[in-house]
């Protein structure tokens, strides 16, 4: 349903949202427009004291691995000037924003609800006791022996830390060596992670592989009730060993009932979490069985891709969340045409020296812009390591077909050139 657009009376309140963002976070200047689009003053909460970035710089600085030092910090500096609204934008700040939301009767959810969402480990247990359609999984323990924990276990399977975004550290295993070797380059991987907590470093999930097409779903929760803003295909099959992002095309080109299931399989997981305001980013899987969850946050999209999203008059992705955190919500109904996006992959480890081929890419009929977010001097290292992509191709036509077509005529364009990186061992 359609909600009532923000007022002209509504934009010249005096109002000041706090966004709590890692200084790594991709989504924070997205949000620091949103708001000044809004007419609202922003503090950013984050961990840059140090940073070269102004608004960062300048704001509120907190240590995540202190939330209780962190929730008191941003309690006195609300004291002189108090939030309109609050927002989490990456995992990692999700928890301590309903946190600070709920002291202040803002619009939020609960603490444990996007706790639940957060970590893989306790999402799967909710939605199992749910029946909501998962993949079986079950827990294992790093420190303890693979073979006693794996017994009776059908493969194909997919190994995942718990607490990892972003495909990070995500394998398939087709047999037990695989399994094995996937497990320990997992650990490898996470005893890098000093910033989770011992528990996070060592357990990870072992699940059933889920074969068939994967979508991406984003929408919004207004008192416990989904919208649907926008389903993104993902028109390359993601097989494995690795499930690096690509593609994301909208608007899907699967049935009008398969997303009617989709919306329903979306709000049952929101329900079983408890999750009832802002915004909702799904993972799922569709096979002749129906629709499986393979995750769903509590925050929007990420990477740039909130980019291809406009509503209503004009607003942005970050621009709902924002006034719907402040109680303001806006217009909803999608005006667009076909877009999408590919997160440009890393395929190959060194040091990043320069994208050749740009001009002629930036020319392809319906491309809108080419973002490359790596500089020149950067180590880029691929999946499942890795934590970032090279960039953002972005298109936009009358159909998906051709938003399709231009993406991959675009990227063969494209030549990345690395160099090798060799590392010195200081006896």
């Amino acid at each position: 349903m359609p909600r009532a657009p923000f007022t002209s009376e509504q934009a010249t309140k005096t109002r000041r949202v706090l966004v709590i963002a890692p200084h790594s976070s991709y989504r924070t200047a997205a949000y620091i427009q949103a708001a000044q689009s809004l007419k609202s003053e922003v503090l950013i909460a984050s961990e840059g004291e140090y940073s070269i970035v102004s608004d960062f710089a300048r704001g509120l600085h907190i240590h995540f691995a202190e939330p209780d030092i962190a929730f008191q910090t941003i309690i006195e500096a609300a004291k002189d000037k108090p939030f309109s609204g609050v927002i989490g934008t990456d995992d990692s700040s999700l928890e301590l924003a309903a946190r600070v939301a709920r002291y202040f009767n803002l619009p939020h959810n609960t603490p444990l609800s996007v706790r639940l969402a957060g970590r893989k480990d306790l999402a799967r247990k909710c939605l199992q006791q749910a029946r909501v359609a998962i993949p079986e999984f079950r827990e294992m323990d790093l420190t303890k022996d693979v073979k006693v924990q794996v017994n009776g276990l059908e493969y194909p399977v997919v190994v995942k830390p718990v607490a990892l975004s972003g495909s990070r550290g995500v394998i398939r295993a087709n047999d037990y060596q695989e399994l094995l070797a996937a497990t320990t380059r997992i650990k490898k991987l996470l005893d890098k992670e000093q910033q989770l907590d011992i528990e996070l470093q060592q357990k990870i999930l072992v699940e059933q592989y889920i074969p068939g097409d994967e979508v991406a779903v984003e929408g919004m929760l207004r008192q416990g009730q989904l919208d649907i803003l926008t389903i993104f295909d993902k028109p390359d099959p993601l097989e494995g060993p690795f499930f690096e992002e690509s593609y994301y095309i909208t608007p899907s080109r699967h049935s009008a009932k398969i997303q009617q299931q989709l919306r329903a399989v979306v709000q049952q997981a929101c329900k079983a979490y408890s999750l009832k305001e802002g915004p909702v980013h799904a993972e799922c899987r569709i096979n002749n069985q129906g629709v499986w969850i393979l995750e769903v946050a509590a925050r929007t999209i990420g990477g740039l891709c909130a980019r291809l999203l406009t509503f209503g008059t004009g607003h942005t992705l970050e621009q709902l969340v924002l006034a719907q955190a402040m109680g303001e919500p806006l217009i909803t109904e999608e005006q667009r045409p076909a877009s999408g996006v590919l997160m440009i992959p890393i395929t190959q480890a060194g040091i990043f020296k320069r994208v050749e081929g740009l001009l002629e890419a930036q020319r392809v009929p319906g491309i809108i812009d080419i973002d490359i977010q790596i500089r020149e001097g950067y180590e880029l290292v691929p999946l499942p390591e890795g934590a970032s992509y090279l960039g953002f191709i972005f298109a936009s036509a009358d159909t998906a077909e051709k938003v399709e077509a231009a993406l991959r005529k675009a990227h063969a364009c494209l030549k990345i050139v690395v160099a090798p990186m060799f590392k010195v061992n200081i006896a």
